[in-house]
């Protein structure tokens, strides 16, 4: 009998990835529009300014465009995160950087699920942004220990999902059938179900609570509450989505507009209203709204350094206008982001001058033609033309623009303040395992392409 070979985890979480938003566009018919209204506007973008397509073409980020998304789930025991954990390693994804969402009113602390070296997110970039439920937040102690009680009845992996896990784990990887059924079962996971797990005045009660909660605690399972591509300008997104049907958020999350993107700028549609059936009721005349489509546009991922000036920045901006950036004054929050954001460079050239963001180093056809050099410093490269430098993509979150894609989604109401602090051992503790520190991936991104540069140019680096 012939033993079939593993499949690459990489391909796995491919093909995950498709499935995931093939079972999405069914569910959620405006992530489909919201799809076409993306893949029209990069199509665009790359025809107008020939500079971007270069570059992209240059760092192989154009073969991962059209299948770059994430996703984001919310769980509610230490149980199902690190079960969580265990079947997203079958995938080669693994938790990376830790984000308390609490001083932004959302009760909820978090880690990303992705792959971490660049070869493997080129295969598939794929991403879970996955949240953990803080009960002890719950101030009401009978309403915390009733929510403790229902989620300690659900199941949320199918019986042959934990098989085919501990299948992997044990064996070391899954063959094409295993892989195939895994792909299906996990995916159960994260289906949509129209009927809640509490009674129609158990859900009221959660829900006064916040809204987040009742839609951890009220359901079978983590049902996938968006799903995001990623394109090249967000703001023609945002501009054009009202023309097709969909109503955007009123502000775009995280830095300003800019010549050269930074990190993450994120908008979305505002939740669904979806029909749901009551643990008290024989058909579906409750409602809930938590899934949304929301987009994505990704730019450098900045060093300690940046990430200071950004938050400086960002704080700054968010000071002055003194509330939550909402519709009423999204024009001022927008014009204060741009004055403050000013102090940030915004040329390429500049950002890397100044220590701000990560990059890959790649050797050009001048440094392949110059022949082997004795010994060069990285930056008598850069100047002969040797090498070039681009920006490393920002393949992670940030937790302020997180808390407000949630609390668009949520409404006013839900902007509760908690006083607890950021508990990231508690998070890791359920994890099982220590976060992985996002920047430290970067750092060693950005070294490997040195080394690489070096050794085909043949040069020793001073």
């Amino acid at each position: 009998m012939t033993v079939q070979p593993f499949v690459s985890p990489d391909l796995i979480r491919q093909r995950f990835s498709k499935a995931m938003s093939d079972m999405y566009r069914e569910e959620v018919p405006l992530y489909g529009a919201l799809m076409e209204l993306v893949e029209q506007t990069n199509r665009e973008v790359l025809a107008a300014q020939p500079d971007i397509a270069r570059q992209l073409d240059s760092t192989g980020e154009i073969e991962r465009l059209d299948m770059e998304r994430h996703g984001a789930i919310r769980v509610g025991t230490a149980t199902e995160l690190a079960t969580l954990a265990r079947l997203f390693a079958v995938m080669g994804m693994q938790p990376v950087g830790y984000y308390d969402l609490t001083p932004a009113g959302v009760p909820v602390h978090s880690t990303a699920f992705r792959a971490m070296h660049e070869a493997a997110l080129q295969i598939s970039p794929f991403r879970v942004f996955t949240s953990l439920l803080r009960l002890e937040l719950i101030e009401d102690p009978e309403l915390r220990a009733f929510a403790e009680s229902v989620l300690n009845q659900r199941s949320i992996f199918t019986p042959t999902a934990l098989r085919l896990i501990e299948q992997a784990e044990s064996a070391g990887g899954l063959n094409e059938d295993e892989a195939a059924q895994f792909v299906l079962q996990a995916l159960e996971t994260f289906r949509w179900h129209h009927s809640a797990t509490v009674t129609a005045a158990q859900y009221q009660t959660l829900s006064a609570q916040h809204r987040l909660i009742a839609d951890v605690v009220a359901f079978k399972g983590p049902h996938i509450n968006h799903l995001t591509p990623r394109t090249l300008d967000i703001d023609i997104v945002q501009a054009q989505m009202p023309l097709h049907g969909i109503t955007p958020k009123a502000v775009i999350e995280g830095p300003p507009r800019r010549h050269c993107p930074i990190l993450l700028r994120q908008t979305s549609f505002k939740a669904l209203d979806e029909p749901i059936a009551f643990t008290d009721q024989s058909d579906t005349h409750g409602s809930h709204s938590a899934r949304f489509g929301e987009i994505e546009q990704r730019g450098a991922a900045l060093t300690p350094k940046g990430r200071a000036l950004y938050d400086r920045l960002l704080n700054a901006a968010r000071d002055e206008l003194g509330d939550f950036p909402n519709e009423g004054n999204a024009a001022r929050y927008n014009a204060l982001m741009t004055q403050h954001f000013g102090e940030f460079p915004d040329s390429v050239d500049g950002i890397r001058e100044q220590g701000l963001a990560y990059f890959r180093y790649l050797p050009t056809e001048r440094g392949l033609a110059a022949g082997s050099l004795t010994s060069a410093s990285l930056e008598d490269l850069l100047r002969e033309g040797h090498v070039k430098a681009e920006p490393l993509v920002y393949e992670d979150f940030l937790p302020v623009s997180a808390a407000g894609i949630f609390q668009s989604n949520l409404g006013d109401a839900a902007q509760t303040h908690y006083g607890e602090h950021s508990n990231r051992q508690a998070f890791e503790q359920a994890l099982g395992r220590a976060t992985i520190d996002e920047l430290g991936l970067y750092a060693e991104t950005q070294r490997r392409s040195i080394e690489e540069c070096a050794q085909v140019l043949g040069v020793k680096l001073f």
